[in-house]
């Protein structure tokens, strides 16, 4: 089981997980089965530059699952569009 510690921010604590899904376009999927791995280390670095953490995740051959904790201060939306941006940049 999964033991949740709350964040601290000020002068609030907050626990904002989100269940997201990166599945590569179908042409890109063989691609993406020989990168998955690599994949790993690039998210995990690109969520730290945004106050973000990867809790869990789950690569699978044509997509990847990740529990990801992002700070109220960042929408989903900007934490997504940046990893989905700088990780088809690498």
């Amino acid at each position: 089981s999964m033991t949740t510690v709350p964040n601290y921010l000020n002068h609030s604590t907050w626990e904002c997980k989100y269940h997201v899904v990166f599945t590569p376009k179908y042409r890109k999927k063989v691609f993406y089965g020989m990168i998955r791995k690599e994949l790993r280390d690039v998210f995990h670095r690109l969520t730290k530059q945004k106050e973000s953490v990867i809790e869990e995740g789950h690569p699978m051959p044509d997509r990847v699952h990740m529990l990801i904790s992002i700070p109220p201060k960042h929408s989903v939306a900007e934490i997504l569009g940046f990893l989905k941006g700088r990780s088809s940049i690498w």
